[in-house]
């Protein structure tokens, strides 16, 4: 059960001025992504790939059996060893990008200045402008076809602003092989649920990323006293006279689902990002960047 005070109901007028809110958010969020891009964009030239294309990448030494076509002598002549000259990988590749418009996204306790709706999306927005900046396809599961654009970014907030996304989980029937599925959520439905989907779409040849974004209170359970809990996706009620005393079994569930779903990624060959909404946004865009160039996950963030 999701943790919250004040929520809105997916059904009905409830679930209309939701998506006219979400909407009227977008331009702020897409201005967001773009600072937060500007922020880390500097000196980044894509993601590096070894493959067909003009830019120079790399030297590395001279393999028996390639092409010595290749060598690049000049380089090879300031010691004993013959090396080769790479290039970057230049073809497009297509990624989907999601953000979760589940009800329970919209949960923002005092300790947060955003909520984990807006989080997701600036994510999902500064990601997608980082990328089209390298030239990847990019596309929108039920809202976007893949698009090779610059202002890929700007074009998903425009189709996010105009279309109401289906809430659950996005659908794998476009997703190709060799494509990357970057899914953003709060990842609070059944551990059970969340493997069955990604497994789909791995079993579809795709490598995939899980930002899990969550709210610093869903971590700590701050909570004390007699506290009523609503769950934003039905709208059942949990009244605990002493909440105090639920937070040792909360903790030790909510963390097995989180090393559930980070263990089930490496067995897949997938990324598992967890993120707070009291950080950076630019540390999530970074982290998933890294991830989807090849770059080891070395540093977890703190709870």
């Amino acid at each position: 059960m999701a943790i919250g005070s004040t929520v809105e109901l997916t059904t009905g007028p409830d679930a209309l001025l939701r998506a006219r809110a979400r909407a009227a958010l977008l331009p702020d969020l897409l201005v967001e992504a773009q600072r937060v891009v500007a922020s880390v964009a500097a000196g980044w030239h894509g993601r590096r790939r070894r493959g067909v294309g003009e830019n120079f990448w790399q030297f590395r030494p001279f393999v028996e059996g390639e092409p010595v076509s290749r060598i690049d002598w000049r380089r090879s002549a300031r010691d004993d060893h013959v090396y080769l000259r790479d290039r970057e990988w230049e073809a497009a590749q297509t990624v989907w990008l999601w953000a979760d418009p589940s009800p329970s996204m919209l949960y923002q306790s005092k300790t947060a200045s955003v909520s984990k709706e807006s989080r997701a999306l600036v994510i999902v927005l500064a990601l997608a402008e980082l990328l089209a900046r390298s030239g990847e396809r990019i596309g929108y599961p039920g809202v976007m076809e893949p698009v090779l654009s610059r202002n890929a970014a700007e074009r998903i907030a425009t189709a996010l602003f105009n279309n109401r996304p289906a809430t659950g989980f996005p659908s794998d029937e476009r997703l190709k092989r060799h494509s990357e599925l970057v899914l953003v959520s709060d990842f609070l439905d059944p551990v059970e649920t969340t493997v069955e989907r990604i497994d789909r779409a791995a079993r579809r040849g795709v490598r995939g990323h899980l930002v899990c974004v969550a709210d610093p209170a869903e971590e700590a359970f701050p909570y004390s006293g007699r506290t009523e809990f609503r769950d934003p996706e039905t709208g059942a009620k949990l009244t605990a006279g002493r909440a105090e005393n639920l937070r040792a079994e909360y903790t030790t569930l909510y963390r097995a689902q989180r090393e559930t779903l980070a263990d089930h990624c490496r067995h897949l060959g997938w990324s598992f990002i967890p993120h707070r909404t009291d950080r950076l946004a630019s540390e999530a865009l970074i982290a998933v960047h890294g991830r989807m160039s090849g770059v080891p996950q070395t540093v977890r963030q703190r709870a």
